[in-house]
């Protein structure tokens, strides 16, 4: 599991970078949310959850055939967590995160809930997103027009209700 771990991680990073560089112009949201999710599963929510509880388990004895339910646990928890961690990027405060708000746009980071707003936006708003995604002279108030497209279009509200679904997901596993 351990080796599986870190080959997926490696993965995960790999996957990152490329889908970094690939264009998103012209691609259904689905095949946008598509790519984003891949990124999630490998490079955090199998990494930071889903495996370090099947390591747990199976140290302590659990049954390997008690382990599904505890992976779908873990994917389901792993991809809300990170899922919040993409929304508290673009509109965490600082002080409470303890990394700078709107990093991940500065950094160009292909998530799901850019996905949706890309999706849902007016031509107008998805060339500002475009224009200013990936920036990394991107100013405060850069990232304020920003997270305007991301509200108007619906888009935090549909990362918020696939949280809320992933999370009863997860607790469904349990």
């Amino acid at each position: 599991v351990f080796d599986r771990m870190r080959t997926q991680l490696m993965a995960g990073q790999f996957l990152d970078v490329v889908e970094s560089m690939r264009p998103w112009d012209g691609l259904p949201d689905i095949e946008r949310v598509e790519r984003a999710n891949r990124v999630i599963r490998y490079k955090s929510a199998k990494y930071s959850v889903e495996h370090p509880l099947l390591i747990g388990a199976l140290v302590g004895g659990v049954d390997e055939a008690d382990l599904a339910p505890l992976s779908d646990y873990g994917l389901a928890l792993g991809e809300a967590f990170q899922l919040r961690d993409d929304l508290l990027g673009v509109f965490g405060d600082p002080e409470a995160t303890g990394k700078p708000a709107g990093d991940d746009l500065r950094e160009g980071k292909r998530t799901v809930l850019i996905a949706h707003a890309l999706d849902a936006a007016s031509d107008r708003d998805r060339a500002l997103v475009e224009s200013l995604l990936g920036r990394e002279d991107l100013d405060d108030a850069g990232v304020r027009a920003i997270r305007d497209v991301l509200t108007v279009t619906g888009a935090v509200d549909r990362v918020e209700a696939l949280i809320t679904s992933l999370a009863a997901e997860a607790h469904d596993a349990l």
